[in-house]
């Protein structure tokens, strides 16, 4: 017998079951060892063992060598793994249990000191200051680091104060709360003994959002004020959000104590950024891939706020990483900085029932405070309010809440972890939209229910009038278990004291005596009544219905990029529910993505499939059936059903897709046709197991593999052997023909690709990496490039001549499972590690498109002969997707480190300048130099053409120069001052305007070169561009777009912030619709007419340089600052044409699950009829 092993418990998961499975087959061949199965296989005694232990599943090669070496059945065992796979990627990343380098929303504690980087100047700053300051504020945005500054920055530095003597008596750390000098009174006085004493007020916008009581405020601010005292041992540090800085001149000495002791935390430098993301990863022995580094700097600079995003993204970040290295595939697999919040909370919150669904909700609420003219704020809230506030034990759920690092509970009190996740959970955020208005009336309720508790419940203290009118509207009987047993205690005996006291005032009104004009009085008010209550209920049923719309919309729009179905059936709910500005947008955006058609085929997973030469589908099925689709209409043709001799759920395609090979249960292979499943011809292997593994381009020859590792070639029409290169014979998991036929490549287990001219023999070199080896390879449909990937998840494409390296994309985290090249080779499919399909630009080395939507691995690819259409293939079924991204748009030379690009008006030419300032101007159809201009637009931020395309400008830091766009030549330079962001000249090509970094616009008169009139906004200027009228100038900022009426000088209107800096604007032809690019990778179209979003353009992979309608404002382009042009269809289509698309297209309904989570009070109606289907 064989050593022992660990126990292992079957129900854990799939792998463990998997590895059980294995040791019972062993157990079941007689307990061989390691060792002595290694002798009858290519793999050593170690993997083996490995393939056993239930810590990973083992890749298929090791495990069927696993089932090989103790005679088992490689078919049935190839299912079992392919079944283990599919429900091993279904499975959340583990949380390790070990200690994360990065907090999370978590805030750092003092005892964090040693992985608190990135701060090392503020902190010397802030100990500087409180130094010389008795009384010190420090201010910032919210999840800009106060917190963590004070406790891990500034705490240890007192701790570690030299001398000795000037260390603290005693360091004190509090909130105010709702009773700051109640419940704070004794932290105020110094300690004993002769050193000072430190209080830290942490979140001190407290005292003006939680506590109600000025009396209790100025009393807390008077008892922290005895620090300005020269003679006294009380020295006081506050944190403050800095949108509540103004409060604080609301006490006149708190104003005069911090007016010279403020301390600015501003957004972290690059630098500090770098370290804040490096060195805590460092300080464990972890590495942080460069690539990640630079993404997340590219992320998070210049967001004041963004410091808890960031943590929280490399904390999940850290929860998927395989090994050592954390990488950029795995930031954005968590879903980067600004969805990783979002991307844990919905899966924490999508995991409830309906019943913890609806408690979450009502808990999260309540530890909310809706702002007044400021931003929402968490509000610590004791437990005893949450338990009173439900009939359920809601300890397993706060449990669940805090595990998920959503909420920090200690023993009296839960709070949320940060206020970020107000904003970044798009759910949470549509929640509080949604009853903005009954949450501040539950706070103030729920503080006057205790102030009524704590005076004895005297009557005195209860609502009356207006506001136990508005408590009523909110909270009417069927809501009033969404209130504590006090809150409801309190407002129904308000609400009886109010009845008692009007039947009281009823008694003593003379009552009237004409009997028939009592009845006119009451028949009157009766059907006023009547009518007010109808439209009443009229209008709160519309303005419910618009809430909910747009809660939607939301959520929509949050579930995109994670579930793009879920994502297009709530489109379809929001804007059935209320078409709303916001709903149109998700409708349209749903109806853009590029799935074409979801084939279902029953519960069974589909392993393969192909297109054959005229376009029709064919799938193989895990149960054994042959499907025939026509991927236009996504309709079953028909169905060829075997059995699991037949091994269709194993099936290999020829390359025009109208022959397959299968291997039967008893190991031989039989040609069949897809058409009707008629077996052509039986190839029988030596050692009675075959695998299929290649055909040549005609179908003729097929490369098979044995048991044993070796490769064996077969006339595919008479099913004879036929001369085996002798240099390929251990190759048996992979194999590809070149078109010709004259050269096949293949691997074997070792991992090792070995290619080898058939007719002369002679081995071709190509480079092989002896630590990562080959997982995957495929070529190219001209057989001059090969793409292979290896254990890193790179994909490298060599010259199949020379084995020269052509091409390396290092972020493809690619699996093994699936590459595939367009028909022309321009293109490379690529499965990833996260399920998802990446398409890739081979000249270039960009990211196209990313097509995510199945639930578990991709197992097939596939391309249709005209390159337009991808066929993916799953545990879930088949996906057709459009791929027909930017035919027609010319392939254009950009050089790699290209500044900023513009098309010419009438789309002609495109201008480009790189990284040393040359500008060069292309022709847009062919991609040729038509000039390079003379001299150098150093550090130009921006380009810009005339009308006639003449002549081209770029502003500089304080100049805007001017060429002649055919020659080259330099024509002029306008001296202005100012760093430059944008330049655009008006339609007519008279005037020239400016926009800089400090928010100043200039109109300028290109004739005489003179300044025409000025504008201003608030932040700086980025994009720029004139209305075809010239009457209107747009400008975008940081977030809003301002337009300017050019007649009076003045703001026409502001279009609301998409919450992101916009890069590029353009207005279409007709002047009706404003394209504005934003950095959340999107284009916002914006209806000039209602200054509504009317749709959301997707699919770009970097920021926008440069935006384009074509003439007739039906196509849109953009340049990306990638280089990539993309190009986009306007014409929408109607609401209901849409919508029938959409369900075309997913060929599927709501879930149960999904409705009850998303749609628990929505009526049962389908959203997709069964007429929509396709």
């Amino acid at each position: 017998m064989g050593r022992r092993e660990n126990p292992l418990d079957p129900a854990t998961g799939p792998v463990e079951r998997f590895a059980h499975e294995l040791r019972e087959l062993r157990r079941a061949a007689g307990g061989p060892t390691y060792r002595a199965m290694a002798e009858h296989v290519t793999y050593a005694a170690g993997t083996l063992s490995e393939a056993a232990a239930g810590d990973r599943l083992p890749s298929l090669p090791v495990a069927l060598a696993y089932v090989r070496a103790c005679g088992g059945d490689a078919v049935e065992w190839e299912r079992r793994w392919r079944a283990a796979s599919v429900a091993a990627h279904a499975l959340p990343p583990p949380d390790d249990g070990g200690d994360s380098p990065y907090p999370g929303l978590a805030r750092f504690e003092p005892t964090d000191q040693a992985r608190f980087f990135g701060r090392e100047r503020l902190v010397d700053d802030l100990a500087a200051l409180v130094r010389d300051r008795r009384f010190a504020v420090l201010v910032g945005a919210s999840g800009s680091g106060k917190s963590s500054l004070l406790r891990a920055g500034l705490i240890p530095v007192l701790r570690d104060a030299t001398p000795e003597t000037d260390r603290p008596a005693a360091i004190r750390i509090l909130t105010p709360g709702e009773q700051p000098l109640r419940v704070h009174a004794p932290a105020l006085k110094p300690a004993a003994g002769t050193r000072h004493t430190w209080v830290i007020v942490d979140q001190f916008e407290e005292l003006f959002t939680l506590c109600q009581s000025r009396e209790e405020r100025a009393g807390f601010l008077d008892a922290l004020l005895t620090a300005v005292e020269t003679d006294g041992r009380l020295r006081v540090v506050v944190s403050l959000r800095a949108d509540f800085y103004g409060r604080l001149a609301e006490h006149a000495d708190l104003a005069e104590a911090v007016r010279e002791a403020t301390l600015l935390v501003a957004p972290m430098r690059r630098e500090e950024l770098r370290a804040a993301i490096v060195k805590p990863a460092a300080a464990q022995g972890l590495i942080v891939e460069r690539a990640l580094t630079a993404r997340v700097i590219s992320d998070i600079e210049g967001e004041p706020g963004g410091l808890p995003l960031m943590s929280h993204a490399l904390r999940e970040t850290w929860r998927r990483r395989r090994g050592r290295t954390l990488t950029l595939a795995e930031y954005e697999a968590a879903g980067g900085v600004h969805g990783a919040i979002a991307h844990t909370a919905e899966h924490f919150y999508t995991g409830l029932s309906a019943d913890q669904s609806a408690i979450t909700r009502h808990l999260l609420l309540r530890l909310i405070t809706p702002g007044e003219g400021a931003q929402d704020t968490r509000r610590p809230t004791p437990r005893a309010e949450l338990e009173a506030g439900e009939a359920a034990d809601i300890g397993p759920l706060l449990a669940q809440l805090a595990r998920a690092r959503l909420v920090t509970v200690d023993e009296d009190t839960v709070d949320l972890a940060h206020e970020a996740l107000i904003t970044a959970w798009p759910r949470l955020h549509a929640w509080i939209d949604q009853d903005r208005q009954r949450l501040r009336v539950h706070r103030q309720l729920t503080e006057a229910a205790a102030s009524w508790d704590e005076l004895g419940r005297d009557a005195g203290a209860l609502y009356r009038g207006s506001r136990l009118a508005t408590a009523e509207e909110a909270f009417p009987p069927e809501r009033h278990d969404q209130l504590t047993t006090l809150e409801r205690t309190f407002l129904t005996t308000s609400l009886e004291t109010r009845h008692r006291e009007q039947r009281m005032a009823a008694r003593a009104t003379r009552r009237l005596r004409v009997l028939a004009g009592t009845l006119s009085l009451l028949l009157v008010f009766s059907l006023v009544a009547t009518t007010v209550a109808v439209l009443q209920q009229r209008n709160a049923t519309a303005a419910e219905q618009v809430a909910r719309s747009r809660q939607l919309a939301a959520q929509s729009v949050a579930l995109l990029a994670s579930e793009p179905d879920l994502a297009a059936l709530l489109a379809i709910e929001a804007y059935r529910t209320s078409p709303t500005a916001e709903a149109t947008a998700g409708l349209y955006t749903a109806a853009a993505l590029p799935l074409r058609h979801r084939l279902a085929a029953g519960d069974a997973p589909l392993w393969d499939l192909a297109f054959d030469s005229d376009g029709t589908l064919v799938t193989a099925g895990f149960d054994d059936t042959l499907r025939r689709w026509d991927a236009t209409t996504g309709a079953l043709l028909g169905t060829v059903q075997g059995s699991p001799a037949d091994g269709f759920g194993s099936a290999l395609f020829s390359p025009d897709g109208r022959t397959l090979a299968t291997t039967g249960e008893d190991g031989v292979i039989r040609i069949r046709g897809t058409a009707t499943g008629e077996q052509l011809t039986a190839i029988g292997g030596p050692s009675g197991y075959l695998t299929p593994l290649a055909f040549n381009q005609e179908g003729t020859v097929l490369a098979t593999g044995t048991p044993e590792g070796s490769l064996h070639l077969y006339d595919t029409a008479t099913g004879q052997p036929l001369d085996t290169p002798a240099g390929l014979t251990t190759s048996s998991t992979w194999a590809a023909f070149t078109p010709d036929g004259a050269t096949l490549a293949a691997v074997g287990p070792d991992r090792v690709l070995r290619a080898q001219n058939l007719a002369s023999g002679d081995i071709l070199p190509f480079p092989n990496d002896p630590d990562e080896g080959v997982l995957a390879s495929t070529l190219t449909p001209d057989g001059r490039a090969l793409a292979v990937t290896d254990g890193t998840g790179a994909v490298r494409i060599h010259d199949m001549s020379t084995g020269r390296l052509q091409l390396t994309l290092t972020d493809a985290e690619a699996s093994m499972d699936g590459l595939a090249f367009s028909p022309d080779g321009t293109v490379l499919a690529i499965v990833g590690r996260d399920d998802s399909t990446r398409l890739w630009d081979v000249a270039t080395g960009r990211t196209l498109a990313t097509l995510g939507g199945h639930t578990g691995p991709v197992q097939g690819l596939a391309f249709s002969p005209d390159g337009a259409t991808l066929a993916t293939a799953g545990g879930d079924g088949a996906r057709i997707w459009n791929v027909d991204f930017g035919r027609g748009v010319p392939e254009i030379e950009i050089p790699d480190d290209m500044s900023t690009a513009v098309f010419s008006p009438d789309g002609q030419a495109l201008a480009t300048m790189d990284g040393d300032g040359v500008v060069r101007v292309a022709d847009a159809r062919t991609g040729d130099t038509r000039a390079t201009l003379t001299g150098r637009a150093e550090f130009a931020a921006t380009l810009a053409f005339s009308p006639d395309g003449a002549t081209l400008a770029a502003g500089n830091e304080t100049d805007v120069l001017l060429w002649d766009a055919a020659s080259g030549q330099s024509l002029t330079t306008v001296r202005l001052g100012g760093l430059l962001n944008a330049v655009v000249f008006s339609p007519d090509g008279t005037v020239l305007a400016t926009g800089d970094a400090g928010g100043a616009v200039r109109l300028i008169d290109r004739t005489t070169r003179r300044v025409r009139s000025s504008l201003s906004q608030a932040d700086g200027v980025r994009a720029l561009a004139f209305s075809p009228d010239g009457a209107t100038l747009a400008a975008s900022g940081s977030g809003a777009i301002r337009l300017w009426d050019l007649a009076g000088n003045r703001t026409r209107t502001t279009l609301p912030s998409p919450g992101e800096a916009v890069s590029a604007l353009a207005f279409s032809p007709d002047g009706a619709t404003l394209a504005a690019a934003s950095a959340d990778d999107t284009v916002r179209l914006w209806d000039m007419g209602t200054s509504r979003t009317r749709a959301t353009l997707t699919g770009l992979t970097d920021s926008v340089e440069s935006l384009l309608f074509n003439r007739d404002g039906t196509t849109l382009t953009a340049v990306e600052g990638n280089g990539t042009v993309r190009r986009w269809q306007l014409t929408l289509p109607k609401p209901a044409e849409a919508i029938s698309g959409i369900c075309r297209a997913l060929n599927r309904d709501l879930t149960s699950e999904e409705r009850a989570l998303h749609l628990p009070d929505a009526s049962a109606r389908p959203l997709c009829p069964p007429e929509a289907d396709g």
